[in-house]
């Protein structure tokens, strides 16, 4: 029994071997088979590549000619047209320097002619300005000559002082030439009528001093930079100044007749300014010569400050006379206000008898409208 098992083992194992034999060499010769068919493929590939390469090289050579021909005949073509442009060119700019070579000559002859025109005018104008200024330096000497006469000097600081005045005041409220202190015969430039107790004016004096060569003196001493000269000129203006304000005390001022004060004017800012720098003389003027310093700018405040001061007087002296009109309105307003309730008792009466009359109306109304309304009902009956 175990023979025969083993015999039949080794036939089917020999069988097996048989097959698996028979596949290998079948997947041998496959092989072989596909390893020829693969070489014949790489040969096939190989010659197909080698002669597109050829026809690759051919068209490569063909498109190089083709394109060197084309660059050929555009290089030409370019050449051509730069050619015609340049010409072009040329003769476009030849005519143009022509024709800026004409406006040019045409506009440097106009403005030649112009400038010329102009130097002409502009020397006349110098020659002309030449002739004003010679005017004008003698028009300066005759005002040096004028300032240097005292008379003379002192009428223009006089008008110069009454522009001021005519400008701020009016006519009633100043005078001039006016003798203010009693049994003289001295007249101050200008005096300003202020109110006084019991209604009696009072003067207050407005004199205008022009001490110019002290000042000129001053000046030129302080150009030169010569602080002696400058301090002593300096004292000698000083001492002018308060002699001129003792003037004004003795001649103008004169209580209860005008005010305990007078105003020394100065027609000039820089006079004015130099004695504002005197250290204490403006005080001291005020101490002992009861004198006010004034320049043009100081004084028109001040008389700005005084017609503002006249304007406060005529208010308060209407004040009573306001008050007055301001009773009799309030009277009057009074009387209007009991008008005014009377007129509203009416208003308010003739407002319900309106109400009345139209709920009347509206009651009216309402009959006619039932009135109306029967004939429709029997008619649909």
């Amino acid at each position: 029994m175990n023979s025969v098992l083993i015999s039949g083992f080794l036939i089917i194992l020999f069988i097996v071997s048989m097959i698996l034999l028979f596949l290998l060499r079948k997947i041998d010769f496959e092989f072989k088979t596909l390893i020829d068919s693969q070489e014949r493929t790489e040969r096939g590939l190989r010659d197909e590549m080698a002669k597109n390469r050829v026809e690759l090289m051919q068209q490569l050579i063909n498109l190089t000619q083709m394109n060197e021909q084309k660059l050929e005949n555009m290089r030409n073509t370019i050449e051509e047209k730069l050619r015609l442009l340049q010409e072009d060119n040329s003769q476009k700019l030849e005519e143009m320097r022509k024709t800026v070579d004409e406006k040019l000559h045409s506009t440097l002859e106009k403005r030649l002619g112009e400038s010329f025109k102009l130097v002409s005018e502009r020397l006349e104008l110098v020659h002309k300005g030449l002739g004003e200024m010679q005017a004008l330096a003698t028009g300066v000497g005759d005002l040096k000559r004028v300032l240097t006469n005292i008379k003379t000097r002192g009428m223009w600081g006089e008008v110069q002082l009454g522009v001021l005045l005519e400008q701020v005041l009016t006519p009633e409220q100043y005078a001039r030439n006016v003798a203010t202190k009693e049994g003289s015969r001295e007249n101050v430039e200008f005096a300003i009528k202020l109110p006084g107790r019991d209604n009696k004016m009072v003067w207050l004096p407005i004199d205008s001093k022009f001490p110019i060569e002290d000042y000129e003196r001053l000046i030129e001493a302080q150009e030169k930079a010569n602080p002696s000269l400058v301090e002593d000129l300096g004292k000698i203006l000083e001492n002018r100044i308060k002699a001129e304000a003792k003037n004004i005390r003795d001649k103008y001022i004169d209580p209860p007749n005008t005010t305990d004060f007078g105003i020394m004017f100065l027609p000039i800012e820089g006079l004015y300014a130099e004695v504002l720098k005197r250290p204490g003389l403006c005080d001291f003027l005020q101490r002992e010569y009861r004198i006010v310093v004034a320049g043009p700018t100081t004084i028109s405040a001040f008389l700005n400050s005084l017609q503002m001061g006249f304007r406060t007087l005529a208010i308060e002296k209407r004040a009573s006379e306001v008050w007055n009109l301001l009773a009799g309105v309030k009277t009057e307003f009074g009387k209007f206000g009991e008008l005014l309730d009377k007129t509203h008792k009416k208003l308010q009466e003739a407002s319900i008898t309106i109400e009345d009359a139209a709920r009347k109306s509206r009651t009216i109304e309402r009959k006619l409208k039932d009135v109306q309304v029967i004939p429709l009902v029997e008619k649909e009956s």
